[in-house]
This record gives structure tokens, C-alpha cells and sequence, in this order.
């Protein structure tokens, strides 16, 4: 065999395993993204919207947070540590009353404690710790980061500053949201076993609307006393 014959043969063989890899990764793409989709949901439009509209950048930062974050394993709440948490959560919601500035501090915290306690990223790493948390509460994890920008954003006000009406729903509205996110992460696991109050209800969790808003009503007696 001639050399010249040889040296097309390669050429060849190297086109088609260069085609049979365009294709593959072409067939493979869509599939990856719609699993990205499904996993993320709410969390891969943000990511796309973080990127401009690029999904392709947007599932290599999912895929990327997967890679890191996927095989964590999150750590039982011991039943005591979950009746801290959930009395300090409820604390938390009856002190915006009079103090709500201070109440979303203590969310912040809080949430930041407990994702740390479960084994996620210590709150320190706070970005790491978002996207850890991303991956396994995708639907949840922009609770949490709401709560920290609303608590930022309050830090930032100059001290006796008092709230607006809007500050005031705004941080309000950012308990809310966080508390979805709060209920995941203290919830007993399959595997946790945690203890139970005398009706099957979580001991310590104050009553929340069940409607898909998780309302905690004594955000409202702020507004009910300044009407």
C-alpha cells in the first residue's frame, strides 16, 4: 500500500470519527438540556437570564454545579436540633412585628446556619453554599438568596433610618419566599426519622398557608396596626 493511499485512508477515518462526534454531541445537547430543565426548573431560566439568553453557558454552569454539588450528602437533623431551629425560625417571623429589619437578619443567618448544619458549604462560602443548595432545592434556593440581598440592602440604610412601606413589604415579602426553602431543609428526610408532635405535625412549626404562598399571618399584624 502505497504511502500517499495511507495517508488518505487517516484522513478519512479522522472525518468521519470528526462527523460521527458532531452528530453525537448534537443528538446528546438537547437531551442534556431538557434534563437540566427538568432538575433546575425555576433555577436553569434564571441561569439562562444570568447569561444573556445563552443556554448553552447557562447548562455549563448547571453542569459545572452538578459536578461539584451532585454527590453531597446532606446530614440528618438531630430531632433537638430541629425544635432549635424551628422555635428560632418562629421567633424570627413574631419579631418582624415590631422589628423587621432584625427579623430578616435573623433569617438570613439562620437559613445560612442550617444549610451548614445539614453539610452544605459553611455560610462563610456564601455563593459556594448558594449553588451547592441549588442542586438539591433548585425550586427553593431563590428564597434564600432574597432574603440575603433584602438583609444587605437593609444593612446599607443608615442606622435609625426607619423603613418604608415599600422596604417594609419587600422584606416581608423575602421571609416568605425563604421560609419555602427553611421547611426543606429542617423537614425530616425518608431516612431522618425525626420526632413528631402528638397530632403528626412537626413540633414548633407555626401555622402557614397551605396554598402555595406559605403566608405566615403574623407578617401581616404590622400592616393590621398600622391601618
Amino acid at each position: 500500500m502505497s504511502t500517499g493511499l495511507i495517508i488518505a485512508l487517516i484522513v478519512i477515518v479522522a472525518v468521519v470519527v470528526a462527523v460521527a462526534a458532531v452528530l453525537t454531541l448534537r443528538a446528546r445537547g438537547p437531551r442534556h438540556g431538557a434534563s437540566l430543565k427538568r432538575r433546575f426548573g425555576p433555577e436553569y431560566e434564571r441561569a439562562v437570564a444570568r447569561h444573556d439568553g445563552d443556554a448553552k453557558a447557562a447548562e455549563r454552569e448547571l453542569s459545572e454545579r452538578v459536578e461539584r454539588h451532585g454527590s453531597l450528602e446532606v446530614r440528618p437533623l438531630e430531632p433537638a436540633e430541629r425544635e432549635r431551629y424551628e422555635a428560632r425560625w418562629t421567633a424570627a417571623q413574631e419579631r418582624f412585628v415590631d422589628a423587621p429589619r432584625e427579623a430578616v437578619a435573623e433569617a438570613d443567618r439562620l437559613i445560612a446556619e442550617l444549610a451548614g448544619t445539614r453539610g452544605f458549604p459553611a455560610g462563610g462560602q456564601y455563593e459556594e453554599q448558594v449553588a451547592a443548595l441549588s442542586v438539591h432545592h433548585a425550586h427553593h434556593v431563590e428564597g434564600y438568596r432574597r432574603v440575603h440581598r433584602v438583609h444587605r440592602v437593609a444593612q446599607a440604610r443608615p442606622d435609625g433610618a426607619h423603613e418604608g412601606a415599600a422596604g417594609t413589604e419587600d422584606m416581608r415579602e423575602a421571609m416568605v419566599e425563604a421560609r419555602a426553602l427553611f421547611e426543606e431543609l429542617v423537614r425530616p428526610s425518608r431516612h431522618d426519622g425525626g420526632r413528631r408532635g402528638a397530632a403528626g405535625e412537626r413540633t414548633a412549626a407555626p401555622a402557614t398557608r397551605r396554598d402555595g404562598h406559605r403566608t405566615p399571618s403574623l407578617l401581616h399584624r404590622r400592616q393590621a396596626k398600622e391601618s
